[in-house]
Order: C-alpha cells, then structure tokens, then sequence
C-alpha cells in the first residue's frame, strides 16, 4: 500500500492547518504570552483552511477560518498536524474574495 493516499473530506467537513499565530503572543508591552497560558475567557483561534468538503458553502481552501480550539480534533497526515471541524462550527472567514460583500470588518 502507498505511503502517501488522496484524500477526499465528506459532507462539511473542513481540515485546517493552524496558523503560526495561534502559539505564542506578546502584549501589547512586548511580553510574551506562551500558548498555554490559562486566559479567564475562552480564546479563538485562526487556521487555514487545506480541503473542504462537498457540502461546505461559505468555506473554501485557503480561506482563513476563526474556531474554538476546545472544540477542535487533531489528526496527522504526511506528518502534519491538522485541525478537522464541521463548517458549523467556524465562527468568521477572512478572504480575500469576500471584499466585495459588505463586511464591515477588515484584518
């Protein structure tokens, strides 16, 4: 069998790669808070989206997507570490192909 299969997400199911962003933060000071740090109110995430599946319909490969890490579920393929949620479960996409709609939000 091959080491390496295509893979095909089902339903709207979405698999996303952590952005670097999403360890380590520094202040607005400059220090720098680790990942783990505890933080009194849950704390988003942002990931980039890798495959969708065929009934994702806000979501599209390459968009970045904000999740809530707690309710995420890990897996590795080819070494990497992704991210696999339901569309659902995203909160906000930022695109570049939604600056024609109005938004009214930038990043």
């Amino acid at each position: 069998m091959a080491d390496k299969l295509p893979i095909k997400m089902l339903h709207d199911r979405i698999l996303c790669e952590l952005d670097d962003e999403a360890g380590e933060r520094r202040s607005s000071g400059g220090i720098v808070i680790p990942a783990t740090a505890a933080m009194g109110a849950r704390r988003l995430a942002w990931a980039v989206v890798a495959a969708v599946g065929p009934h994702a319909r806000s979501v599209e490969v390459g968009d970045r997507v904000l999740f809530d890490p707690d309710d995420k579920s890990e897996v590795e393929v080819h070494g990497e570490t992704y991210v696999v949620m339901r569309e659902r479960d995203v909160h906000a996409v930022a695109a570049d192909r939604l600056a024609d709609e109005s938004a009214g939000l930038y990043l």
